[in-house]
């Protein structure tokens, strides 16, 4: 660190301390009312806070009483409005520390005990959960939307609103949330649902500027997903995505063009490693090169890029540092990565409890994985935050907009449990990367902006105040060579929509900002209502909002509102509109003769030579070691016929 280094650093620092010796010491401002919300802006000490820590106690389900409640409402034995005005299948279940592990452990009265693993480091669970700064709003005048008795959500503005156009897919995947293409029917919205949930979205306070993200299925394949991409931009959403497998983008090179004029922003790219053999449990050999195709098509139609990878131990969790690296890599097309810790639900909900345990991956795995990948660049405890932590930049944000916004910001508060990330900063041009928490003490400057927003000041001070603390936590000694204190005020001045500068959001340039996140969804050995009811991703359905956890797992509520409303049996569909192509069987996907201008790390040989991670997680005893018997069985030749068109 040069002189004038520590000079600027140091005055900054005494600067703080000078102005908040007086600033504290006056009457707290009172924050306004914005138009979108149903009270003034939280404080800090106003916020709620789940119950945390453990052991503690929670709400659960058993997963064996949860599937026979589903099927009796399916066949009409039994009435939905138990789900609403009852609790089948819930059981009360411990959280506890026992042999360096956090387990879920609970007893059904008829079906005995079950029991899982949520984190092989204790350690690093306390540490999520002591940076969780509280929930965001309450939800008000919601009634017609969260109507799902115990499954309601009940805090929160949202972040992502998750809607399934269709349940027909063309790919046969495992794993998969919806059970595509094997429940022996069509659920398919119109565009009249389209525009019915999107515009019950935004009917109630706190009013959410959420991104929309179109699933399945395969969102690319219904009819409607070029006109839903429009209509949620019509209606103001900022953000439009779709989770896809990239299947179409890759085969059709306009496509992309189309979606994008359309309003789309954003593929949330399934991706789950950087060969092709990495990527057989999915059922296309050359799956990997469609993958780069499609993100090929989709960089140039100007379209964003966050690969999606479900992990699962022993089967690919040595893929998540190439897979990072692969990001790093490509920084100009990729702007961050989620890992999403496989939930074993749709079409894995009867997965044996012997292979579930060899399986089972958690957030803390991640961290550790990518500790080991990265030689301790990105550490475990020191780097990662709950994707709730995200709340104190919307809400200092929110102070500097002012009052007379139609919708409050992006907030991700979900409960601290539901997921982690690390924010690194990757040089476009040589490919230098650093966790930011290296060189900026991000814990600190998110307790100055509690000082900011709970003093409340006019937007001038608060800006000021912003500008002390940036520099006052930033350590040029360890940033990395190259980056200064103005590239750090632009990533965070585009992180919180431009509201500092006042103008724009900033574009990316040199230094961006990569978004490394894990997204643990549960299942149900890991259930946990106090997750359930404080959901910020929530599907769209024709019966209201449900938490994604609730909707995929839960009580099955996909699986009853896919009945209720079901378009067709599958053989009716086919008779009528034909049978969809599904790549399948183990074998290529014919693609088109393009290049693409994406780098991958490879010999002289074609071998990779990204480092992978050592699988074994013995989490201290108390998980199971890793086996290529697993591996084998995921591997197997499919012996199913494709369906073809």
């Amino acid at each position: 660190m040069s002189f004038r280094d520590r000079v600027v650093s140091g005055a900054a620092n005494v600067a703080w301390n000078v102005f908040q010796s007086v600033n504290t010491r006056l009457p707290e401002g009172q924050p306004f009312q914005p138009e979108w919300a149903s009270a003034p802006l939280l404080k800090s000490y106003q916020r709620s806070m789940p119950t945390l820590g453990f052991p503690r106690e929670t709400d659960s389900l058993c997963p064996d009483c949860v599937k026979e409640v589903r099927t009796a409402i399916i066949e009409g034995t039994r009435d939905i409005g138990e789900l609403v005005h009852g609790n089948p299948g819930e059981i009360k279940a411990q959280i506890l520390e026992e042999n360096g592990c956090i387990l879920m452990r609970k007893t059904c009265s008829v079906h005995g005990p079950y029991e899982d693993v949520l984190s092989i480091d204790p350690e690093f669970t306390r540490i999520i959960e002591n940076r969780f700064p509280g929930r965001d709003y309450s939800t008000w005048g919601d009634e017609h939307i969260h109507r799902h008795g115990t499954s309601s959500i009940k805090y929160g503005r949202g972040a992502v609103l998750t809607i399934d156009l269709t349940n027909r897919c063309n790919m046969m995947c495992n794993p998969c949330f919806m059970d595509a293409n094997q429940v022996g029917y069509v659920h398919e919205l119109t565009m009249d649902d389209v525009k019915r949930i999107l515009d019950a979205s935004i009917s109630f306070k706190p009013r959410r500027q959420m991104s929309v993200q179109f699933s399945g299925g395969e969102p690319t394949i219904s009819p409607h997903f070029l006109d839903a991409c429009r209509y949620a931009k019509e209606v103001g959403y900022w953000c439009v995505q779709a989770a896809t497998n990239g299947l179409r983008f890759a085969k059709e090179p306009d496509f992309a063009f189309e979606a994008k004029a359309a309003g789309f922003d954003m593929a949330y790219l399934q991706f789950d490693g950087v060969t092709n053999e990495a990527n057989q449990h999915r059922h296309i050999s050359n799956l990997f090169d469609a993958k780069l195709l499609a993100m090929e098509n989709l960089s140039r139609a100007g379209v964003d890029i966050t690969p999606v990878t479900t992990v699962l131990n022993s089967i690919n969790n040595d893929q998540v540092g190439p897979i990072l690296q692969f990001c790093i890599d490509n920084s100009d097309k990729v702007g961050s990565i989620s890992f999403q810790p496989v939930s074993f639900t749709g079409r894995d909900e009867d997965i044996s409890d012997e292979m579930r345990h060899r399986q089972r991956y958690t957030i803390s795995h991640l961290a550790h994985d990518l500790q080991s990948w990265s030689g301790g660049k990105i550490d475990a405890h020191r780097d990662w935050y709950p994707l709730g932590s995200g709340t104190l930049f919307t809400t200092l944000a929110d102070h500097l907009r002012g009052q007379d916004v139609e919708f409050g910001g992006q907030t991700c508060s979900c409960h601290p449990n539901c997921g982690s990330a690390v924010h690194i900063v990757v040089n476009e041009k040589t490919r230098q990367w650093a966790s930011i928490t290296q060189f900026f003490n991000q814990e600190q400057f998110m307790k100055d902006i509690e000082v900011m927003t709970d003093t409340a000041r006019d937007p001038g001070w608060i800006k000021m105040q912003v500008g002390m603390s940036l520099l006052r936590n930033f350590n040029p000694r360890k940033a990395p060579a190259g980056f200064g204190i103005q590239d750090l005020a632009r990533i965070l001045d585009r992180r919180v929509g431009g509201s500092i500068s006042g103008g724009p959001r900033p574009d990316d340039r040199q230094w961006r900002i990569m978004w490394v996140g894990g997204m643990w969804f549960q299942d149900l050995w890991t259930y946990d209502f106090r997750r359930t009811e404080m959901c910020v991703i929530p599907y769209g359905t024709q019966e209201g909002e449900i938490s994604f956890c609730a909707y995929n797992t839960g009580v099955g509520w996909r699986q009853i509102i896919e009945n209720m409303h079901m378009t067709a049996s599958t053989a009716d569909w086919f008779k009528t509109r034909g049978r969809h192509p599904i790549f399948a069987g183990n074998r290529d996907m014919p693609l088109p003769g393009a290049e693409h201008t994406l780098r991958v790390r490879e010999t002289e040989d074609g071998e990779l030579e990204l480092p992978v991670i050592d699988g074994n997680h013995d989490g201290n005893g108390c998980c199971g070691s890793e086996e290529d018997a697993i591996r084998k069985i995921i591997a197997a030749p499919d012996t199913r016929e494709p369906v073809s068109s």
